[in-house]
């Protein structure tokens, strides 16, 4: 029986470390010649699981590679690394320690490949990132000009419109893109039947959660960040708690759920159900985040319109 083989890889600007374990450690320049070679190294070693981290999208040249070669990849929150890192007692950081870490998280954690994004599903979640910067730059420019002195008023208007002229053009951008894709189009007709539901949560559902429809209920909460944690230790019981998972979708969710609470007849049920049973808004509304998330997820994995799901989640 062959040994098990586990690699990490820290990836930067300029160059990447690699860590096998059991094996050495060595660096290469971040191009596309070195990927290539690093790619059939690997291969030979028949690996049973590469782990990088989300570097921002300076992995993604890398990670596409290694998937395509049939190797089992899988990028993870830096978070979940560092929480490892702090908890093994690797307190030193250098890339090469990095690399070392993510090959011992791999060997111990061995977290689940999953398939990664497409080109166009990529191309899709950068035009949404472009986005969410815009609308970023324009809620700063806004306040900005609450305090803004005579002289910079004039200038700050002038971004302000050219800020919400490029919103605009983007916002057309992600309606024709889905609207080109057959699949993508089917997906955001389902969810955007939902009362509650717009373009940009079903926009960056599909850029940003191409597992939906695909997983449980439970694995879909946890993936996104709104299944409820203990915290229990002793006698104590804490209040359970969520965090991690996709904070992009999470946010986008939040707003939707909001929404939901006042247009959705099922979920604004489920809200005034909460609040008469003494919960805090925060607490109701991540719930309703969390069933939201649900019935869609169940929309897309049975393929059924929002008139079934409402009666069948009443």
């Amino acid at each position: 029986m062959s040994a098990l083989v586990f690699v990490g890889i820290d990836v930067s600007r300029a160059r990447l470390d690699i860590a096998v374990r059991p094996g050495t450690s060595f660096s290469i320049t971040h191009d596309e010649p070195a990927i290539a070679a690093l790619v059939e190294q690997l291969r030979a070693l028949s690996p049973t699981l590469i782990v990088l981290e989300a570097t921002g999208g300076m992995e993604i040249p890398l990670t596409s590679a290694l998937a395509t070669a049939g190797l089992p990849v899988v990028v993870i929150n830096p978070r979940q690394v560092r929480d490892f890192a702090k908890a093994s007692g690797h307190l030193a950081k250098t890339d090469a320690l990095d690399a070392q870490v993510l090959a011992q998280f791999a060997e111990v954690m061995r977290p689940q490949p999953r398939p990664l994004p497409d080109t166009d599903t990529r191309a899709l979640a950068a035009v949404l990132t472009r986005r969410r910067q815009l609308v970023e730059m324009l809620t700063a420019e806004k306040n900005r000009l609450l305090s803004a002195s005579s002289p910079i008023r004039k200038r700050v208007r002038v971004h302000i419109a050219w800020l919400e002229r490029e919103l605009d053009h983007i916002n057309a951008e992600l309606s024709e893109a889905i609207r080109q894709s057959p699949v993508w189009r089917e997906k955001d007709e389902l969810l955007q039947s939902v009362p509650g539901v717009g373009p940009v949560l079903t926009s960056t559902l599909l850029a940003s959660l191409p597992e939906l429809g695909t997983l449980t209920n439970k694995q879909i909460a946890a993936l996104v960040g709104v299944a409820p944690l203990n915290r229990d230790s002793g006698t104590l019981r804490g209040r359970r708690t969520v965090w991690g998972g996709r904070a992009q979708v999470r946010a986008v969710l939040y707003m939707g759920a909001i929404v939901a609470a006042r247009f959705n007849p099922v979920i604004r049920a489920f809200y005034q159900r909460l609040q008469r049973a003494g919960k805090a808004k925060k607490v109701a509304l991540t719930a309703c985040m969390r069933k939201l998330l649900i019935i869609l997820n169940a929309m897309l994995k049975h393929r059924t319109p929002w008139r079934e799901v409402e009666t069948s989640h009443a």
